[in-house]
């Protein structure tokens, strides 16, 4: 399975909504047979995250609804996505899904992470955060 490390070959500490890992670990396991390495990343990372209440939780990590601005290291492609669930993605709007290699990859990050992610072929891409929007409530 690929994991998802910085460039020291450590993975940044994450932060989550305790109730909304619930909500995406559910989709993760129903998405095993479907998408299994995505199901997998996500299950790990819920797992290794910090969570929190609404109420404790440090501002400007990524969760649903985030508007997250990230750089492709390698092509240097800034992007500005929106985290969704399944139902809600549409990659021409910028709203990528949490069950997708890249919504695996940023979710719980902040601003200055950077991160090494598999993309859809396989191969490893890293990626920096540029910046994150809180979502709307």
């Amino acid at each position: 399975m690929a994991t998802i490390a910085n460039s020291a070959g450590a993975r940044p500490p994450i932060h989550l909504l305790a109730a909304e890992s619930d909500l995406v670990a559910g989709l993760a396991l129903r998405a095993e047979q479907q998408h299994p390495l995505v199901a997998a990343m996500l299950l790990e990372e819920i797992e290794r995250a910090e969570l929190h209440e609404p109420d404790t939780m440090p501002a400007g990590h990524v969760r649903l609804d985030s508007r997250v601005t990230f750089i492709d290291e390698k092509s240097h492609q800034l992007r500005d996505v929106k985290l969704v669930l399944p139902a809600e993605a549409n990659i021409a709007e910028g709203r990528i899904s949490i069950l997708t290699p890249m919504g695996a990859a940023l979710y719980g990050l902040s601003a200055g992470d950077s991160i090494n992610w598999p993309d859809r072929t396989g191969n490893t891409r890293p990626i920096r955060i540029v910046r994150v929007a809180e979502p709307e409530e």
